[in-house]
């Protein structure tokens, strides 16, 4: 019966993760207990490295990569096509915006792509630290690649090789370099803004500018203040340890969306009538939100589909050639409710609501 039971998932498969729904509720507290102090170390390494004890505020850690790709062709790293690879998550909210400039500028055939896999695995044999992995065949994991120029397992692993004393997070997106055999950046703040203007002479749109002069400083102030608010808003909300930093987190994270529909009852996009940089980097995290910010990270106080402006908005550039190709629901999905214990400890992923982004939408009726 047990057996049988186990190929449900009902029974969990190792002694240190074993409980079965005839137990007791105190055993079942103790199993969920236990689960959460087996990856202490991998969560501390996680979001809880970041996060400031005495508040319980998660505080985002800068990028530890910062070299610049440039068309110059004398530059440290100069853009060359075939030379760099660029290491993305499609669950990532951060990488999956390298992944969209990638598309928008028409540079799959001038840089490499390798997707990891969506749930966190083990990195290396001997610590308990989990984080992104790579499978070990094409087959293994639909969407997900192998590592083709090292073969490593882990993007642990690449970050070691860039830098033997690295103690900063394993994180996507990473670009790199093949030439050097190192990480060139791990920003994706600055990996965009490559993409848009430093690979113009090979890029298939090489037309579209993303970042234009003239609304730089507006998208330079939009940007700020999105990210506070949403991007990395949402992750302190989600991670916060204690009631008053979530209070605050939450507060600011609805404050800056109803700015954004404000700004989207007026205007096509965050800039005006241009779609730009600041758009994309808002997109990431609304098309993630309804599916899974609201239940997985507590942003419950209002869906995305509610508010007219900003969910006519995300379909509006969900459907923008290219771009619905980098949402891959089923890997955000998977890796958000099953690899943070900390804030979900049996990893069960949520049935819905499925919204269909392809549907029509209403803002034709600003002219562009």
């Amino acid at each position: 019966m047990f057996a049988k039971m186990a190929n449900t998932g009902i029974i969990f498969g190792s002694p240190l993760t074993q409980w079965h729904p005839l137990q007791p509720a105190v055993d079942r507290n103790i199993f969920i207990m236990t689960r959460c102090f087996a990856h202490k170390l991998n969560t501390q390494h996680m979001a809880q490295s970041s996060i400031t004890e005495k508040s319980g505020a998660f505080v985002s850690q800068p990028s530890q990569f910062r070299n610049f790709i440039s068309r110059d062709p004398n530059a440290p790293f100069p853009a060359v096509p075939g030379r760099y690879h660029l290491y993305i998550s499609y669950a990532c909210p951060f990488a999956s915006r390298c992944f969209t400039f990638l598309k928008l500028k028409g540079l799959e055939q001038v840089i490499g792509l390798s997707v990891v896999k969506a749930e966190y695995g083990k990195t290396k044999e001997g610590d308990d630290h989990l984080g992104w992995i790579f499978p070990a065949t094409d087959t293994e994991e639909s969407g997900a690649t192998p590592d083709p120029l090292n073969g490593v397992r882990s993007l642990r692993t690449l970050y070691e090789f860039a830098n033997s004393n690295y103690t900063g997070r394993y994180s996507v997106p990473v670009l790199w370099d093949k030439k050097r055999n190192t990480i060139v950046n791990n920003d994706s703040a600055e990996i965009i803004r490559m993409f848009n203007s430093e690979f113009n002479d090979y890029a298939g749109n090489p037309g579209l500018d993303l970042y234009p002069t003239l609304l730089r400083s507006q998208i330079d102030e939009i940007n700020a203040w999105v990210f506070d608010g949403i991007n990395i808003g949402v992750y302190k909300t989600g991670f916060a340890t204690k009631q008053g930093a979530y209070d605050e987190a939450v507060k600011q994270l609805f404050e800056a969306l109803d700015s954004c529909e404000n700004i989207l009852a007026k205007q096509r996009y965050l800039c005006g009538s241009t779609l730009t940089e600041a758009d994309i980097r808002l997109f990431v995290s609304l098309i993630r939100f309804d599916e899974v910010y609201v239940v997985h990270f507590k942003c419950n106080k209002k869906l995305i589909h509610e508010y007219p402006n900003l969910f006519n908005y995300t379909k509006d550039i969900y459907q923008i050639p290219g771009i619905s190709s980098t949402v891959v629901m089923d890997h955000i999905k998977r890796h958000y409710y099953g690899s943070h214990p900390h804030v979900d400890p049996l990893g069960i992923v949520p049935i819905g609501p499925n919204i269909d982004y392809s549907t029509s939408h209403d803002r034709d009726r600003f002219s562009t």
